[in-house]
């Protein structure tokens, strides 16, 4: 019998950002994150309680995307971050981190000024605005003539996810085959072509690390029921491959001629019709010279079976996922039906196939004329790692884009953090008062806003602590600095510091340094300038389009929530 119920009408919360209600949550919120956070972060491990896949990282796109968060306000929060993430690929965790801080940090004040989102976004134009200035003291130029700063950029975003276990040795081998992928997608004529190809990354689980390896062009596995290397294409007159590029089944199904009522002759095989006309093609393609046969789903046997028995190698299952790049390797069209003869125009070429061996895998080696795909086989002893690794790469790929189109990097280590909120407080001490009534608010409250503001970004840099180390600033260039926890008692803690969390400043003897987030500390901004840095590979470096993108979206985000007035939830 069907049970029938009422439906219940929608709950309606008033007032849902408020200490009570909302400071649990989103601290655990914070606390996630900044466990996470940098080369030292804490890993977790996601999974439902009915069983499925685990997952190991400390990746904020793969945590925020399988946690179900029940709070409406977590829930915004997290989508805001992956929508960052899905453009940007980076700076997932700090987003989560500054967010969260700030809402947490200005509810504790108590008075929450009915304009602070005015403020805040005040407060973030003055970053942007300093961060894309000429004097600019916490961000490099990139120069892609040489691989230094290139290098620290791939080594700050690869070191920055403990659950890839690297060795320093491994480090640093990953980051040139990653660097070296990068750049075979860069076309070479930029006057024909202004796009950049793609890196596709192959993992293979058991092998070492170091065995990891970059081709140009386009690896395809191959079935280990064949053996592929007694293959030999048949070639051009100018010795290229031609290819054949198939995106429908070949294996004859009458499925494949669409929806609909067949109509079919007496005495008419409609199997036999199909497998003759694909003997049809078969016989075009062996007279056109193609030696490269690749189809996206399945071959017919007798089809296979006549190509390569006239030396025309045939790859089928190859899934849709290869089917750009191997439109972009082999510059040939994807052909959409064996009933007509196929135009010399959807063929491509490619300058030679060979195999290769990994491990217990075959692969087919397509070596392109002139293309912008590049393959990484990407190797680990694990799952965990090698997934990991697979992430990070895409990210650092992505990463490389981005600073290829803004030459810029930011210098890590939480130096950026504690520099902008240096300039802050020193921008705040001299506020006029056309800021003040532009903002619409008291100079008191403006001096709260900014505390709660740099100290947001201070508690973004501590994140990066997960030892008990503590964590300084210094009064010349306001960079962060850790200092090691437990000194001898016959030692003072400021004479454990060597450099800055970012790698470019040493210790010097008149420098002053204090504790990060217990007294608030101007730097002497005055006269200072950029300084050229010839040794940019030893240090800690961000995306510039990432960070500047990570602070809009964090500011804009917790003054969305800042505003909400009420929540609507359907209870049915």
């Amino acid at each position: 019998m069907l049970r029938l119920e009422s439906k219940k009408p929608s709950l309606c919360d008033s007032n849902p950002v408020n200490r009570n209600t909302i400071s649990r949550p989103l601290a655990q919120l914070n606390e996630l994150a900044k466990s996470c956070y940098g080369p030292s972060g804490r890993l977790k491990q996601v999974h439902n309680g009915v069983g499925g896949c685990i997952c190991t990282t400390s990746e904020s796109n793969a945590l925020l995307s399988k946690i179900p968060f029940s709070h409406s306000i977590l829930k915004l929060l997290s989508s805001c971050v992956l929508n960052h993430t899905s453009r940007f690929s980076d700076c997932g965790l700090f987003t989560t981190i500054f967010c969260c801080s700030l809402i947490e940090n200005l509810l504790k004040t108590n008075s929450v000024p009915s304009n602070c989102g005015k403020i805040f976004t005040h407060f973030l134009n003055t970053c942007l605005d300093y961060l894309n200035a000429d004097y600019c003291r916490c961000k490099l130029k990139v120069d892609f003539g040489s691989s230094k700063t290139l290098l620290a950029i791939l080594r700050s975003v690869i070191t920055s996810k403990p659950a890839c276990m690297l060795t320093i040795k491994e480090a640093d081998h990953i980051t040139a085959v990653v660097l070296r992928a990068f750049l075979l997608t860069i076309p070479d004529d930029t006057e024909k072509s202004t796009s950049l190809g793609r890196m596709i990354v192959i993992p293979l689980e058991g092998q070492q690390l170091v065995d990891s390896a970059v081709f140009n062009g386009l690896l395809v596995e191959l079935p280990k029921c064949q053996d592929h290397k007694q293959f030999s294409a048949v070639r051009v007159p100018s010795g290229y491959v031609k290819v054949a590029l198939f995106g429908i089944s070949m294996a004859g199904e009458l499925s494949d001629v669409g929806d609909g009522t067949l109509e079919v002759i007496c005495d008419v095989h409609p199997e036999k019709a199909t497998l003759d006309q694909l003997l049809v093609m078969a016989r075009q393609l062996v007279n056109d010279k193609v030696g490269l046969v690749m189809c996206q789903k399945v071959i017919h046997p007798a089809f296979k079976q006549y190509l390569q028995g006239c030396h025309v190698i045939v790859i089928d299952r190859i899934g849709v996922a290869l089917m750009d790049p191997l439109v972009q390797v082999t510059g040939a069209s994807a052909i959409g039906s064996f009933q007509n003869c196929i135009p010399s125009t959807c063929y491509g070429m490619l300058m030679d196939v060979c195999c290769l061996k990994f491990g217990s895998k075959q692969f087919l080696h397509l070596i392109p004329c002139s293309g912008t795909v590049s393959t990484l086989v990407l190797c680990s002893r694990n799952e965990t790692s090698l997934n990991e690794l697979k992430r990070v790469c895409h990210t650092a790929e992505h990463v490389l884009q981005l600073t290829l189109r803004q030459p810029l990097a930011l210098l890590g280590g939480g130096c950026t953090e504690t520099h902008l909120a240096s300039y802050i407080r020193h921008q705040s001490t001299s506020v006029s008062d056309c800021t003040l009534s532009v903002l619409d608010c008291s100079r008191f409250e403006y001096q709260i806003m900014a505390d709660t503001f740099c100290h947001s970004l201070d508690s973004v840099a501590r994140a990066l602590d997960h030892d008990g180390s503590e964590v300084l600033i210094d009064d010349q260039y306001g960079h962060c600095w850790m200092a090691q926890p437990h000194p001898s008692p016959y030692s003072d803690w400021i004479d454990m510091i060597s450099r800055c969390g970012c790698g470019m400043h040493k210790k010097q003897e008149n420098m002053n340094f204090k504790v990060l987030g217990k007294n608030n500390h101007i730097v002497a901004f005055e006269g200072c300038s950029n300084q050229t840095h010839a040794n940019t590979e030893s240090f800690v470096l961000d995306c510039f389009a990432g960070k500047c993108n990570a602070l809009q979206v964090a500011v804009e985000t917790a003054n969305l929530i800042l505003e909400l007035k009420y929540v609507i939830k359907d209870p049915n």
